[in-house]
């Protein structure tokens, strides 16, 4: 059984401010919760509905009923469990190779589906700019399906970054050289921009290569393409030419 406290809690992690103020964040569904369990994050307690994870200690597992994950759950149709892990602390920056750069990317959806790619495509890391979605936001570790543990990504002021980095940055653009034209390199840093207004002004002007992926369609009336889908052709292309 769960207590009003523990309902309370949960419920209030579904807001970045609580997150932060208590260290804490959840998952939800077997596969997410087991990836999570495999790696450094620390369990905090694991509520489920069936009688599994036998793996987990008695003292951090409780068995409860399916309108008690209900009500502590952040989907409309609640998986079977739901488990609260600690927040880690940011691990130091990995310089070397591919880093993905995410210019204040809001839809949590998008950023779950781009950690997934940079764990397909062997990417790991992922610089956020302070606006970006948070990484624990529910909905973001449910888009993840795992991969998040995997990739590691860190909030930092992103043209401080790209500026003291010294090392290439490309940015996607209508006017761009096509990328399946262009002699990409196997390290620098690749700017996504935000869904509706694409790369900010301020971090275009220190991109050195900007790149486009170009319209096939007869009309060439589509304006854009979803930032993660666009990250994903990206993503292909940079490690097709390492």
């Amino acid at each position: 059984m769960v207590s009003k406290n523990q309902i309370k809690l949960i419920s209030s992690l579904h807001q970045k401010k609580q997150r932060f103020a208590n260290q804490l964040f959840f998952a939800e569904g077997v596969k997410v919760i087991q990836e999570l369990l495999l790696s450094n994050f620390e369990l905090e307690h694991l509520y489920t509905t069936l009688n599994d994870f036998e793996e987990v200690h008695s003292s951090k597992r409780t068995l409860i009923y399916e309108q008690e994950l209900k009500k502590i759950s952040a989907l409309s149709t609640p998986n079977s469990c739901l488990a609260v892990f600690k927040i880690p602390s940011e691990n130091k920056i990995t310089s070397s190779g591919l880093i993905l750069a995410l210019d204040d990317i809001r839809d949590p959806g998008n950023l779950g589906t781009i950690l997934r790619l940079c764990d397909w495509f062997g990417i790991k890391q992922i610089i956020c700019s302070k606006e970006t979605v948070d990484i624990y936001n529910p909905k973001v570790v449910q888009a993840t399906m795992g991969s998040i543990a995997r990739v590691n990504v860190n909030y930092v002021d992103l043209k401080t970054f790209i500026t003291e980095a010294n090392i290439p940055v490309f940015g996607t653009f209508m006017d761009g050289e096509n990328i399946y034209q262009s002699n990409l390199p196997q390290s620098g840093i690749i700017i996504m921009g935000n869904e509706a207004n694409g790369i900010s002004s301020e971090i275009e002007k220190i991109i050195t290569s900007r790149l486009t992926i170009p319209r096939f369609g007869e009309l060439q009336k589509t304006e854009s393409l979803n930032v993660a889908t666009a990250t994903a052709i990206i993503l292909s292309e940079f490690k097709r030419n390492s």
